[in-house]
């Protein structure tokens, strides 16, 4: 099943902030597919559930303590 977000979410990946357009979910036995498209260049690029965390939100205080948890793919940078 595809579902498109509407409005995106911001969030941070392994390569860096982007807004998450589109997910998909092949079922139980496979991790859901997240379509970002990346802040910086524009790329489409799709990631793993388990790279995709939601950006800091302090209007509705959602992961405010991201800095204090680093991104797992940045922890040894």
């Amino acid at each position: 099943m595809i579902h498109q977000l509407d409005p995106a979410i911001l969030v941070d990946t392994p390569l860096g902030k982007g807004q998450a357009i589109f997910i998909i979910d092949y079922g139980m036995h496979q991790n859901t597919c997240w379509i970002v498209a990346l802040v910086e260049n524009g790329v489409i690029k799709h990631f793993d559930c388990n790279d995709v965390i939601m950006a800091t939100n302090y209007t509705y205080g959602m992961n405010l303590h991201k800095h204090t948890h680093s991104h797992p793919a940045n922890k040894n940078k």
